[in-house]
C-alpha cells in the first residue's frame, strides 16, 4: 500500500512524530513483556518524574515538569495506580487535586528498570542519529520555536513570514563575509586588522574552506544578515569566528541560529570540541555562549590566539544529551 502520509511532506510532520512516537512506545512495550516487567513504555515520564522527586507530587506538577497534558498525566496516572505502582492520596493543601507517590512496588522495579533504559538509551542514540547526529538538539528547537507562539497564530501570519535562512558558501556570497565581519573588525579595532584577519576575511576560501573548514551565511528576505566561519583546528575540533549579525535584525536569533549551524556541522564532521575566541567587552555575546553549553577554557595548542583575545571559550560535543528513553 502506497504511504500517503509520507508523500504530504511537512502537512504530515505531527503525523509523522506521532508515527514514529507509537512505534517506539509499541517495540517498548513488547522489550518490557519479554523481559517480563510490568511496565509501559508510555509511563516513562510520569514514572521517572515520580522516582526523581523526594515528595509527593500532584498531576499538574507532573504535567508541568514533562509538559505533557493534564488529562494525559492523570491517564498514566490512573494505569500506575492499576498496576500497583502509584498510590494516589488526598491533597493536604488543596482538596481539589490529589498527591501520587510511588508505592513499595514502583520503587522496587526501579533496580530491574534502570540497565534496560540504559540500554534502551544506547539503541535510540543509533537509531535516532541514523537521522542526523544533532537531532536531539534541533528537536530541541522545534519546540523552542513552538513555545515561542502558537501554532494558531503562525498559520495567521504565514502570508508575511520571512524565514532566516542559513546557508553554505558559495563564491556569490563572497563579499558579504568582509563587507559584514571585516567591516565591523574595522570598527572595532580602530581601522587597522591583524594579519589572520586581513587574509581570512579576503580569502574564506583558502583560509577555511580548504583547510577543512566551512562559511555560513544567515539570509532573511533573500538579504544578506549574517555570517560565521568555521575554521578547522584538527581532526575532532573546530573554531567558530567572524561571527556578524547586522544590528538591524539582532533580536531575531540569528545569531543563536549560525552557532547552532556550526554546531551541527561539527557533529557531522564527528567533532568532539567547538572553541570560540572573544573580548571581555562582548558581554552579551557571552551570554549567549554560556547559554549554548560554552565554558571558559585555556586554548588548545592548535588554535592561533589573536592579539586582541582576551578570553577562550569550548562546548565539548561528546556530552550527552537529554536521551530519549522508553
Amino acid at each position: 500500500m502506497t504511504d500517503t502520509v509520507s508523500k504530504l511532506g511537512y502537512l504530515a510532520g505531527a503525523t509523522r512524530f506521532r508515527r514514529i512516537g507509537e512505534k517506539l512506545q509499541s517495540e517498548g512495550d513488547r522489550l518490557y513483556s519479554e523481559l517480563n516487567i510490568d511496565f509501559k513504555a508510555s509511563w516513562f515520564a510520569t514514572y521517572f518524574t515520580l522516582l526523581q522527586s523526594n515528595k509527593p507530587l500532584t498531576v499538574q506538577d507532573i504535567s508541568s515538569a514533562i509538559g505533557f497534558t493534564h488529562i494525559t498525566v492523570k491517564n498514566i496516572v490512573r494505569e500506575l495506580e492499576e498496576h500497583g505502582i502509584v498510590k494516589i492520596t488526598a491533597n493536604p493543601g488543596d482538596a481539589r487535586s490529589k498527591h501520587v507517590v510511588l508505592t513499595t512496588k514502583g520503587k522496587s522495579i526501579y533496580p530491574k528498570l534502570g540497565p534496560v533504559w540504559q540500554s534502551i538509551s544506547k539503541t535510540l542514540e543509533q537509531l535516532l542519529t541514523a537521522g542526523h547526529p544533532d537531532l536531539i538538539n534541533i528537536i530541541s528547537r522545534i519546540e523552542n520555536e513552538m513555545g515561542k507562539k502558537p501554532l494558531a497564530e503562525r498559520v495567521k501570519d504565514v502570508a508575511n513570514y520571512s524565514p532566516v535562512l542559513v546557508v553554505d558558501f558559495k563564491p556569490s556570497l563572497k563579499k558579504h563575509f568582509y563587507d559584514l565581519a571585516g567591516n565591523w573588525l574595522l570598527r572595532m579595532l580602530g581601522g587597522k586588522l591583524e594579519k589572520e584577519d586581513e587574509f581570512a576575511l579576503k580569502n574564506p576560501e583558502d583560509a577555511y574552506l580548504a583547510k577543512g573548514g566551512f562559511v555560513f551565511f544567515a539570509l532573511h528576505k533573500n538579504i544578506v544578515v549574517g555570517c560565521v566561519a568555521l575554521k578547522r583546528l584538527s581532526e575532532t575540533s573546530f573554531e567558530f569566528c567572524k561571527l556578524y549579525i547586522d544590528p538591524e535584525v539582532r533580536k531575531m536569533g540569528i545569531a543563536t541560529k549560525l552557532i547552532e549551524r556550526c554546531i551541527t556541522r561539527c557533529k557531522e564532521n564527528n567533532a568532539s570540541e567547538l572553541w570560540l575566541q572573544t573580548t571581555n567587552e562582548l558581554k552579551e555575546a557571552h551570554r549567549l555562549y554560556y547559554k549554548l553549553g560554552f565554558e571558559d577554557k585555556k586554548a588548545p595548542k592548535e588554535m592561533d590566539v589573536l592579539k586582541r583575545t582576551q578570553k577562550i571559550m569550548y562546548v565539548n560535543l561528546t556530552k550527552p544529551d537529554n536521551s530519549t528513553t522508553l
